[in-house]
């Protein structure tokens, strides 16, 4: 096959057979989809959110029970429990580390790597990647901003340019927008080794989230996927894509409300922060554990317009495989018939 030779830098560095790894979706990547992913020969990544350290750490065991295969666990920086995963993740003899939500210090990668975990670091900016690079990271994800959750502020076009084709120290994943094997190949054959996928892998029989939540993704368009805005710079807010619904509404209320109380001086920008990642951990909870579509989070990317059919996640590797392997080997066809 074609695709293996693109896939095995990626695959070599996850440990797995193919190294498409299914994004870290907090109330979304628990053991079962995680264990899912790795035994269909990709790679998973466990969610921290903001999740009490022991049930995070019990989920880390039950993954571990479940299957043999190597995963990953996904820390999100701003999130008030963070400190406290850390310390755990430092002794639980992970095997990756993917750092989310905004930028880890230096020392906290060191702290990690020195613990025998590879770093992964997201990368939405140009300047963010170099620095990470810097600071330690053993391997990148562009994540464009047609991710789904928390975005960075530029598409995944613009930062193959000004990451992927030029930085070649560390290994780099991609993101954003990513639903098909046609597109993987094509990402691959730029220099990629490797893309993450969440929104496609909501859409399995495997992932536990609520159907209403699924049966949202099949009638969205790529288009109802939105960005929220941010009203102030006082308030620090990384943009989360989710469709738009009266949760959407709320959080505006949410930020609304913040910025007059830091204007009485009546909370301290962190504590803002705070409350803002406590309000979408509970908002996704709603609309994925409890199927609560219309006041929840329905956080997606915009490949949700690419999505319509649940399958099982053997099904959508057989798939995103078989068309990656095809688009190859018609790319190598087009450039034969150039040479005529």
């Amino acid at each position: 096959m074609y695709i293996e030779k693109l896939m095995e830098k990626g695959a070599q560095f996850l440990g797995c057979k193919y190294p498409i790894m299914c994004g870290a979706m907090t109330w979304v990547s628990d053991a079962r989809l995680v264990t899912a992913v790795g035994n269909a020969g990709g790679f998973g990544l466990l969610a921290g959110g903001n999740s009490p350290v022991d049930a995070f750490e019990a989920e880390i065991q039950k993954t571990r029970e479940m299957s043999s295969n190597p995963f990953g666990v996904n820390l999100i920086t701003v999130a008030p429990n963070y400190k406290e995963h850390l310390n755990m993740v430092l002794n639980a003899g992970v095997e990756v580390v993917v750092f989310a939500g905004s930028i880890p210090k230096a020392k906290e990668i060191a702290q990690v790597k020195k613990a025998g975990a590879k770093v992964i670091c997201f990368a939405a900016t140009e300047a963010l990647a170099y620095k990470m690079v810097t600071q330690g990271a053993d391997a990148l994800v562009l994540e464009g901003s047609e991710a789904g959750g928390h975005i960075g502020p530029v598409s995944l076009t613009v930062l193959l340019q000004q990451i992927l084709f030029k930085i070649d120290k560390v290994p780099i994943f991609v993101a954003g927008g990513i639903a098909t094997g046609r597109m993987m190949a094509h990402m691959m054959t730029m220099g990629a080794v490797g893309v993450q996928m969440g929104t496609r892998f909501v859409m399995s029989r495997e992932c536990t989230a609520h159907y209403k939540f699924k049966e949202q993704f099949i009638r969205a368009k790529a288009r109802d996927a939105i960005a929220t805005p941010a009203f102030d710079s006082r308030l620090p807010v990384i943009p989360v894509r989710a469709l738009k619904n009266e949760g959407t509404n709320e959080f505006a209320k949410l930020q609304l409300e913040l910025i007059n109380k830091l204007e009485a001086n009546q909370i301290g920008r962190d504590d803002a922060q705070y409350e803002v990642e406590r309000f979408w951990m509970g908002a996704l909870r709603r609309a994925v554990i409890d199927g609560d579509v219309v006041g929840g989070s329905l956080m997606a990317g915009q490949a949700v317009g690419l999505v319509d059919e649940i399958m099982t996640i053997q099904g959508i590797m057989d798939e995103l495989i078989t068309e990656a392997d095809q688009t190859l080997a018609e790319i190598k066809d087009r450039l034969c018939d150039c040479g005529k």
